[in-house]
C-alpha cells in the first residue's frame, strides 16, 4: 500500500513547524516532529536525554565508540540514535499517510515506495532572525545568534548523514519563501501538489 507521505525540512525561524502543524490539521494526517524522538526512546529502550542531545546536529566523537555494539557500551553514537529514528520514520511511513519534519526524511523515504512529497520551507535570514527576535522575546543578536547556530547544526547534521547538502533545491519537489507568501497560502499550495503526487 503506497501512503501519502510530506517531509518538511526548513530554515530555523521561517515557520516550518507551524505550517507542518496547519497542513497536519488541514489533511487530518498525524504529525511528527519531536515526538520522534520518543518513539525512537521507547523503541531502543536508550534514555530520551541522549536523543535529545543529538537531535539534528553532531556530537563530536572519539571514534573508537563506534565498533563496539551498543549494547555493550554506555556510549551511544551519532550513528546508533540515526539508525533508531530512521526505522521510526520508516514504520511510521509505512502505517499511514502523514507529515515529517526534518530529521532527514525526504532522504530516508526517497526510494520507500510511498509518494513522497519533500518541501523545503526558508525565508531571507533577516526575516527568519526577526520571527525569532519576536517570538522569544531576545535581543536581535541573540536571534542572530541562535538562527547561525541552529541551522549550522541542522546543515552539518543532514550533510554527515546523507553526504548531500541540506539547502540544495534538487533535494525537494518544492520550496517556498515564507517572506513571500503566508503560512495559509504555502499550506493551501502544499495540499494542492500532494493531490497531484497521490494521483501519479
Amino acid at each position: 500500500m503506497q501512503n501519502t507521505i510530506i517531509t518538511i525540512a526548513r530554515a530555523y525561524g521561517s515557520g516550518g513547524r507551524t505550517i507542518g502543524k496547519m497542513l497536519s490539521k488541514e489533511m487530518d494526517f498525524p504529525y511528527y516532529d519531536r515526538n520522534l524522538i520518543y518513539m525512537a526512546s521507547d523503541k531502543s529502550g536508550i534514555n530520551v536525554q541522549r536523543f535529545f542531545e543529538q537531535d539534528e546536529k553532531i556530537r563530536k566523537e572519539s571514534g573508537f565508540a563506534d565498533f563496539i555494539p551498543p549494547e555493550n557500551r554506555r556510549y551511544v553514537s551519532n550513528n546508533d540514535i540515526f539508525e533508531y529514528q530512521s526505522k521510526i520514520i520508516h514504520e511510521i511511513s509505512d502505517h499511514s499517510d502523514c507529515i515529517i519534519v526534518g530529521r532527514c526524511a525526504n532522504f530516508l523515504l526517497k526510494n520507500s515506495g510511498h509518494k513522497v512529497l519533500r518541501v523545503f520551507i526558508y525565508a531571507p535570514d533577516e526575516v527568519c532572525i526577526d520571527t525569532i527576535k519576536k517570538k522569544f522575546r531576545v535581543s536581535e543578536r541573540e536571534a542572530e545568534k541562535t538562527f547561525k547556530q541552529i541551522n549550522k547544526h541542522r546543515r552539518e547534521y543532514y550533510k554527515y548523514h546523507t553526504g548531500i547538502e541540506w539547502e540544495s533545491a534538487e533535494n525537494y519537489d518544492v520550496c517556498f519563501d515564507t517572506s513571500r507568501m503566508t503560512y495559509e497560502q504555502v499550506v493551501s499550495a502544499v495540499v494542492q501538489y500532494s493531490k497531484i503526487f497521490s494521483s501519479l
